[in-house]
């Protein structure tokens, strides 16, 4: 993607002369007043100086005026510290005009030395640059970057910001307001902020990076265009790497994202990036569409001010670029599972605490015209939760919540120690009018099977009304890999689960269990015809699935050395499952992709979701225990692998 610095860069530098602008003018944003005039506004940094009885550089914002967005006169003071929420400093601006108002966004210092709770929100109101109507305290809590968008989105005002930078990780989040003074009003912020995660536009690659907004939002035919910093490996400063990156916003769904670009736009290169008051920093503080070019404003080396242009419809076609839903083979497996081309589909997003670690083992069902996942997620602690996404076409995530829907509740599952704990790996069955989650129950200690279940009609909108969990296998017994047909044979329930490291089947005449009711390991035991000298476990994969030939069970058997995951198939008897009348002759799926071979587990794919759909099975899986894939076969090739 061609990104063309301003060869006159850079276009503003520090005036010795002036010491309020002394040291430092940079990362500056650019508004249009009207057809002939430009209007400037930039971090200045002042000559050491006494200020409150410190000797300090002070940041304060300039302002200039020009003809043409990149050439500016004489830089003139126009915010500076005079409330105590801002005592100590005025720094990076974003200007948006509404009505005849222009809003000036800023981050305000109010403790030093600087800590998070003294860094937030600031905003300055004028008419016209010259003097000062209004100055508000916005945020009470640590926050920086804020901007308005310039129009109302759904009929309500809208901000964009960067929500707990200096308390990483930093959250990239929108705001809606029904009149515009609510946007300094502190009874909306705290509200707003207990339920932060419901409001973040996750762009987070690795709990190891940082980012902030940028430029206010651009409109485009296309959707909301937003330019905003993305600092790589940013806790290790050896190997931090800033970068200018951009996004595109559904235009009436701003926490929906269509597309965001897959590497930095622009990273420090040049002499005046890579040398300065703090070296090899570049950061986007505003941008301005002028005809079929994007010119974005950053400041370099946090030192001067800079620019570099971009055709805008290169880069809108460039995040906008939508992948073929390709489906390519396993160049070891001959006619197996085809992987997707855009493999994982789910993956941790370090915003949330709940799933930034890892997410993995999804179960699915196809419900209503779409492939709903649930998944299992992991936080830094190793506390399991499950989370949820869906697809319409089964690779595409076209929703994916902010907070998981399903969480430990129970003593059998609560953390006793250090370590994993919670509800690991579920699997999902439709029967009647209910949903039935089996999962494994881990106290940290024994892994058992457990369930619940919710009505269907409540699990499509989205109340989460879970039954209260049972947990149905003894204390101080392994099992785990669990799952409920999803009909009654010979009147009873039947139930899938690994004890002894086979897969087990049970029948049982209702499923409400006392409180000291287990299942018996004494089921029957499924497992493949031939015996493999390699393996060490077996389980089952997704619930089986009914065909007129019998049940489609996917099974993983774990083999030594190296404890690597492949992935198999059964056919049961429909009337009597334990009896295996078919069985696929050499692995389906195994570890060959960097996303299933290294990660939190080496040499893992473990489904726990399978859809049969239109002739194909779609196989949800986790990958190394960190992502989720899909891989799809046609069920006639399986049903020859299964010598049907």
């Amino acid at each position: 993607m061609t990104v063309q610095r301003f060869l006159e860069n850079p276009f503003l530098l520090p005036n010795q002369q002036e010491s309020w602008q002394a040291k430092a003018v940079f990362n500056p944003c650019v508004i249009k007043e009207n057809t002939q005039r430009y209007r400037l506004l930039c971090r200045a940094q002042s000559a050491l100086q006494q200020h409150l009885g410190i000797t300090r550089s002070v940041a304060t914002i300039g302002t200039a005026s020009g003809t043409d967005g990149l050439h500016f006169n004489r830089l003139k003071q126009l915010i500076k510290p005079e409330e105590n929420w801002e005592r100590f400093g005025c720094e990076d601006p974003r200007v948006t005009q509404v009505g005849d108002r222009y809003y000036i966004f800023y981050t305000a210092l109010s403790i030093y030395p600087f800590e998070a709770r003294g860094i937030r929100v600031g905003v300055a109101i004028t008419q016209d640059f010259h003097t000062l109507q209004e100055k508000h305290l916005v945020t009470p809590f640590n926050a920086k970057a804020m901007a308005l968008f310039p129009e109302k989105v759904n009929g309500k005002f809208a901000v964009v910001l960067t929500a707990n930078t200096d308390r990483p990780p930093a959250k990239i989040a929108i705001a809606l307001f029904d009149r515009i003074e609510q946007i300094w009003s502190e009874s909306y912020w705290e509200a707003w902020y207990a339920s932060l995660d419901h409001s973040v536009v996750p762009l987070l690659r690795s709990s190891q990076d940082h980012l902030e907004v940028g430029a206010a939002p651009i409109k485009t035919s296309s959707g909301w265009l937003l330019i905003y910093s993305y600092i790589q490996n940013y806790f290790s400063p050896e190997k931090r790497v800033f970068g200018i990156e951009a996004v595109l916003l559904d235009e009436k769904n701003l926490y929906k994202v269509i597309g965001r670009t897959a590497q930095p736009l622009l990273v420090p290169a040049a002499a005046y990036e890579l040398k300065g008051e703090i070296p090899n920093v570049i950061f986007p503080s505003g941008a301005l569409l002028e005809g079929e070019q994007l010119i974005i404003y950053y400041g370099a080396a946090d030192t001067t001010c800079c620019a570099a242009t971009i055709a805008v419809n290169h880069l809108l076609n460039t995040i906008r670029e939508k992948k073929e839903k390709i489906f390519f083979c396993s160049p070891c497996i001959a006619q197996g599972f085809q992987r997707y081309q855009g493999n994982p589909i789910i993956t941790p997003r370090p915003e949330f605490s709940w799933e930034a670690k890892a997410t993995f083992n999804p179960a699915a069902i196809y419900e209503q015209g779409k492939f709903h996942l649930i998944y299992r997620a992991m936080s830094h602690e190793d506390t399991s939760v499950f989370g949820y996404a869906s697809s319409y076409d089964g690779v595409s995530i076209d929703e994916r919540l902010s907070f998981p829907i399903y969480v430990p509740t129970e003593s059998f599952e609560q953390k006793l120690r250090p370590g994993n704990s919670g509800c690991e790996d579920p699997r999902i069955t439709k029967m009647d009018d209910r949903f039935y989650l089996f999962y494994t129950a881990f106290d940290g200690y024994t892994p058992r099977v457990a369930f619940t279940s919710i009505r269907i009609g409540d699990f499509l909108q989205k109340k989460w009304n879970w039954s209260t969990p049972i947990v149905i296998t003894p204390p101080g017994i392994d099992d785990k890999d669990a799952c409920l047909l999803s009909r009654k044979i010979r009147d009873k329930y039947v139930i899938f689960h690994r004890a002894n490291n086979e897969i087990r089947i049970n029948y049982v005449d209702s499923l409400i269990f006392s409180p000291h009711q287990h299942l018996e390991h004494g089921g029957y035991v499924i497992k493949p015809r031939k015996e493999y000298w390699d393996n060490r476990k077996f389980g089952i994969a997704a619930p089986p699935i009914e065909t007129e030939h019998g049940w489609l069970l996917f099974f993983h058997r774990v083999s030594v050395p190296g404890n690597v995951y492949k992935i198999e198939a059964l056919l049961l008897d429909r009337n009597n499952p334990e009896r295996v009348i078919g069985e696929t002759d050499a692995t389906l799926i195994e570890p060959e992709m960097d996303y299933e071979k290294v990660n939190h587990v080496y040499n893992v794919v473990f489904p726990c979701g399978a859809v049969l759909l239109n002739n194909e099975v779609y196989l949800y899986y986790g990958g190394a225990d960190q992502v989720v894939a899909v891989a799809k076969m046609c069920v006639d090739d399986l049903f020859k692998r299964l010598g049907i």
